[in-house]
């Protein structure tokens, strides 16, 4: 055995380990039984306390130090180890121990959230939120204690991101998107009634389906189920869990929440299967991977072309509350453009501004200028300020997403970023083959696809974010795209 093929048998062994906890992390929000979260705590945390081990062990150590000067390694073989020795070198900072312990408040952190949501009561939750933010204030620490501890968690979800970057990405949202959603807040809006009757459970979830197969989504390597808050997970390249959630007085809502979840399955299916548990065979970032179903969500799905092609699969599901409405009314009724309470049913303009208010708080949160219990508070008042709107409770305010509940600080802006990524891919996608744009306007999104597979998701992390940003579009993230895709399409539904 090679010192390289003995690499990837550790980093197998990590990824099974890995693979097992994503598992249960599922099981966990889908069917587990609700007196099973202290185990499944326990479970999770010795699982995730065993990854940790493994890939700090001296055996690791060794074999990259003796890879870092292998000069016969191919290219992609090279940047496996490099990638890897990066967080090894990481991950060794952060005890075993810490981690174990982590994993567990994680776990206790997010069955509070669950109780707090069904009671409706933030206070429920605070108190488990702020040990978890501690642990988080510790991490950040533990790896780089010379930079403020938001930068390091941001870099743990996009390499490049920093406070200084993103204050003046929000800065641009607020300065250039503001106007856009001043001009419409004074246009007429369209009738948005036909949404806002019954669409029955099984109705939405069958159509549901129908969309998932018709955006290429492989259901013999994936499955969808129903839960709280949508997320998608990964298991294996072969094995991708994604889930929904129903309103059946609120069908877009389901929707939305399943071609998001699609637009990262899809991503998650497309990376190479045979680089299992080596960086090639992961997603760049969490940048990169919100741009996939925002991509999806936004851009293809919420356009006029898409619906026309499939308005009558449409009626097939629900004809008797759509029988009389034109596809193209249902159309600005799905583009509607107003401020609203909850994040996952914004429209695409006012979404970044639930974004800001969001990595306004977790950044003073984490830097300590805030506490846990200071949270409702500000929040309802940052919605005041930027959406003009009053919350009216936690649960339809903070107690929304389950991020937090997961330690995910420093994920949030990644969801804009992902946004304004996506305008640029599907521009240059356009570009360069020919046939896409007539595909799109008949509801064919193979090609797409298959320019996804070919130029974004079979490299893994073989680039950072912004090096494949410039090696597909020639250039880095640039806010202008989505700024130019955003006023193209607004102002011809709202005669602007």
């Amino acid at each position: 055995m090679t010192q390289y093929e003995k690499l990837v048998k550790l980093k197998s062994r990590i990824a099974d380990l890995s693979g097992a906890a994503s598992l249960l992390g599922w099981d966990q929000e889908t069917y587990m039984p609700k007196k099973g979260g202290a185990f499944r705590a326990r479970q999770l945390s010795t699982l995730e306390g065993l990854a940790h081990e493994y890939f700090t062990s001296n055996e690791m150590e060794q074999t990259l130090h003796t890879l870092s000067s292998d000069s016969d390694l191919s290219t992609k073989q090279k940047k496996n180890v490099e990638i890897t020795k990066k967080d090894f070198d990481k991950l060794k900072k952060i005890p075993n121990e810490f981690v174990i312990k982590q994993r567990n408040q994680i776990s206790v952190c997010f069955e509070k959230w669950i109780e707090a949501r069904e009671k409706n009561d933030f206070a429920i939750y605070a108190v488990e939120l702020k040990k978890l933010v501690a642990f988080k204030r510790e991490e950040a620490a533990l790896l780089d204690s010379s930079k403020h501890p938001y930068d390091t968690l941001l870099e743990q979800y996009e390499e490049e991101n920093t406070i200084e970057r993103l204050d003046i990405l929000f800065a641009g949202v607020r300065t250039r998107l503001k106007p856009l959603l001043d001009k419409i807040k004074n246009a007429e809006k369209p009738n948005t009634d036909f949404l806002k009757v019954e669409y029955k459970k099984d109705a939405q979830w069958a159509f549901g389906i129908a969309l998932l197969n018709k955006l290429g989504f492989d259901f013999n390597r994936g499955r969808q189920d129903i839960v709280v808050h949508p997320f998608c997970t990964s298991l294996s390249p072969d094995d991708t869990r994604i889930t929904t959630h129903v309103n059946e007085h609120n069908m877009p809502s389901m929707v939305w929440s399943t071609i998001h979840e699609c637009g990262h399955a899809l991503y998650e299916q497309g990376l190479p299967s045979k680089e299992y548990g080596m960086p090639l065979g992961q997603a760049i970032s969490l940048s990169v991977h919100e741009s996939q179903s925002r991509l999806w969500e936004n851009n293809i799905c919420r356009s006029l072309g898409f619906w026309e092609a499939n308005w009558p699969l449409v009626l097939a599901h629900f004809n008797d509350q759509l029988q009389t409405v034109k596809v193209t009314d249902f159309y600005k009724a799905i583009n509607t453009v107003t401020p609203s309470l909850v994040r996952i049913e914004a429209d695409e303009l006012t979404y970044h501004f639930h974004i800001m208010i969001r990595y306004e708080i977790e950044k003073a949160l984490i830097g300590g200028e805030i506490e846990t219990e200071d949270i409702p508070a500000l929040w309802n008042k940052k919605y005041k300020q930027y959406l003009d709107i009053d919350v009216p409770d936690d649960l339809k305010g903070c107690l929304q997403d389950v991020h937090w509940s997961h330690g995910l600080f420093g994920y949030f802006p990644t969801y804009s970023q992902g946004s304004f990524m996506a305008a640029q891919w599907l521009a240059f996608a356009l570009k360069q083959v020919h046939s896409l744009k007539n595909d799109l306007e008949i509801g064919n999104a193979e090609n797409l696809l298959l320019w996804l597979r070919e130029n974004i998701h079979q490299h893994g992390k073989l680039y950072t974010s912004k090096q494949l940003c410039e090696k597909v579009t020639g250039e880095p993230l640039n806010f202008d795209y989505f700024m130019e895709y955003v006023e193209a399409k607004y102002s011809t539904i709202y005669n602007l």
